[in-house]
């Protein structure tokens, strides 16, 4: 799916890395330089939006293997740069710079890419190339859901709920297609900002971890906890195991037409300094304390000592 003016790009200097760079230093520079020149970091810069496009643009190409492939040999077809045509010969005629076992030995389809428009046949419609970009998320708007502008116009809507590295499908929104066939899709990959509180769930539920004292949960009691829109009261009964889910109907996120669930992870916080009155009042529960929590370990081990 080659660009005729891909000839007269370089996207290795774009993104400021060498024509041998791994995927990995590829897509190092691309979100350095998106998160650089988003425009929602540079609202009213046109030069910013204008390096966004420029930088969206290479990483599309140069993130794909097949389309790195072409781009490449297009590039040395057209000595890295330039017109795949030598310069003008003696009576205005152009002299071919191409080797011609290599330009025999590629398919029809990118041969047609390559110089179809210039020996006047008729090339069949082909659907546009697929582009890929990225947005960058707010817990709470990949949580409730949104419409972000992509640098180069369209809008896409967010659904409630997509999680870090999801893949959004936007038909029709690519290249253009050659030879007047439909364009290209284009593809959102989404990243989502951690929380310092909560969590996603599945189907819309909120996970939130919530400490509470030994007191708490031996006691029981109602404390409150956040959610995405104010606060709710958890009652924890007496006895709560540290790692005990409580869940709250209806306090999540919205998921298709209802709400998910506030799930509550409980977690019991152990003090590490003790006062003195602290520590006389524990070693008198202690006293009192009759029940073994591994009562059940005694049958376990002798049968291991009898066995050794």
């Amino acid at each position: 799916m080659a660009q005729r003016d891909w000839m007269e790009k370089d996207f290795y200097k774009v993104l400021g890395v060498s024509e041998t760079a791994s995927k990995d230093e590829i897509k190092r520079a691309y979100r350095k330089l998106a998160q650089k020149h988003h425009p929602d970091t540079n609202e009213n810069d046109t030069e910013a939006e204008h390096r966004f496009k420029e930088v969206s643009e290479a990483y599309s190409i140069l993130s794909n293997e097949d389309k790195r492939k072409e781009y490449d040999e297009i590039r040395k077809y057209a000595g890295a740069g330039g017109s795949p045509f030598g310069r003008p010969g003696q009576g205005g005629g152009r002299r071919v710079n191409v080797n011609v076992e290599d330009l025999f030995g590629r398919g029809a389809g990118e041969v047609d890419d390559l110089f179809g428009g210039l020996f006047g046949f008729r090339a069949p419609e082909r659907k546009g190339q697929d582009l890929e970009t990225e947005v960058y998320l707010s817990f709470e708007d990949a949580t409730r859901g949104t419409m972000v502008e992509l640098a180069d116009g369209p809008k896409v809507r967010i659904p409630a709920g997509i999680k870090d590295g999801a893949r959004i499908r936007v038909a029709g929104k690519g290249g253009p297609g050659p030879h007047g066939g439909k364009p290209g899709d284009l593809y959102v990959r989404v990243h989502v900002q951690d929380h310092p509180v909560f969590r996603q769930g599945d189907r819309g539920d909120l996970l939130v971890t919530v400490p509470v004292t030994f007191t708490e949960a031996a006691l029981g009691a109602k404390i409150a906890v956040p959610t995405l829109d104010g606060s709710v009261t958890v009652k924890v009964p007496p006895g709560t195991p540290s790692g005990k889910v409580l869940r709250v109907k209806g306090r999540g996120g919205p998921f298709k037409n209802k709400t998910g669930d506030l799930l509550a992870r409980i977690e019991v916080m152990v003090p590490s300094k003790l006062s003195k009155k602290e520590k006389e009042s524990l070693e008198g529960l202690a006293e009192l304390q009759k029940e073994d929590p591994r009562a059940h370990f005694a049958e376990l081990i002798r049968r291991n000592q009898a066995v050794s």
